[in-house]
């Protein structure tokens, strides 16, 4: 069971981030190049501030991790993971495709999951065990849709850029067997699986506050978030992140992304 104060508290952290990024939307920001060269900027340092205070304050005794301002107590039972902008390319250049994510992990398995899109008002709320919600202005009900084949299917993929050489052969036969495939969205793409708008996102060189806010919201609208061999996500995974609307898909993708 998770704490209702540990819910209220992911959602207070997403208001507190939105109210630093909705100022800075569209603005004549500086954008940095970090170590990996991905870019970051005031509001993406400034909103993860904000949710680390929202955390400190209520829970001193929960761990941190945050991209931005690295890991406090990782090792601790309860452990919030926070990306306060996912999807800092589009949010640079004007576009809504990003969100906010604040995850919880109880013992290493994400159990509570928030995708805040600040700008559009739109935000799933995943919880282990209960059916994930959905507020936005025009409404909607989390639900993926039914497609147990890939060429059926709705492929959507933050940027081909970042597949290792080694994992380009597997993705481009899963594209290859897809109906259709679209790039960009990061996080917002599966938000969208989670409405039954796309079937099939896959992604890699994935860090733990990348995926750790997605495994429930998706699991609570019935999909499923793996490995691309299937298996569950941990603190130790690679990288590379596979999610279904449909389970009936996992065989066949695991089955292209692998070669097997």
């Amino acid at each position: 069971m998770i704490p209702d104060a540990c819910i209220a508290a992911a959602e207070d952290a997403a208001e507190a981030a939105g109210a630093v990024i909705r100022p800075l939307f569209r603005s004549a920001l500086l954008v940095e190049a970090k170590g990996d060269a991905s870019p970051v900027t005031r509001a993406d340092k400034e909103a993860e501030e904000a949710i680390r205070a929202l955390i400190a304050a209520r829970f001193p005794d929960h761990g941190v991790i945050g991209e931005e301002h690295g890991a406090d107590r990782p090792d601790a039972e309860w452990v919030w993971v926070v990306d306060p902008i996912d999807g800092t390319r589009a949010f640079v250049t004007g576009r809504p495709l990003f969100g906010s994510l604040i995850g919880l992990l109880h013992r290493g398995v994400p159990v509570l999951g928030i995708i805040d899109q600040p700008v559009t008002g739109e935000r799933w709320i995943g919880v282990a065990g209960q059916p994930t919600r959905f507020r936005a202005p025009l409404g909607g009900v989390p639900a993926c849709r039914p497609c147990a084949r890939v060429g059926e299917a709705e492929l959507s993929c933050t940027s081909p850029d970042m597949f290792l050489p080694a994992d380009k052969p597997g993705f481009e036969r899963l594209r290859g067997a897809a109906r259709r495939v679209t790039w960009g969205g990061d996080c917002y793409s599966y938000g969208l699986l989670a409405l039954g708008l796309v079937d099939i996102v896959v992604d890699a060189t994935m860090k733990i506050w990348d995926w750790a806010a997605l495994v429930p919201v998706i699991e609570g609208a019935g999909g499923r978030v793996t490995g691309w061999r299937g298996e569950a996500l941990t603190m130790q995974a690679d990288g590379r992140v596979l999610a279904v609307g449909d389970p009936a898909l996992l065989p066949e993708a695991v089955s292209l992304l692998t070669e097997r």
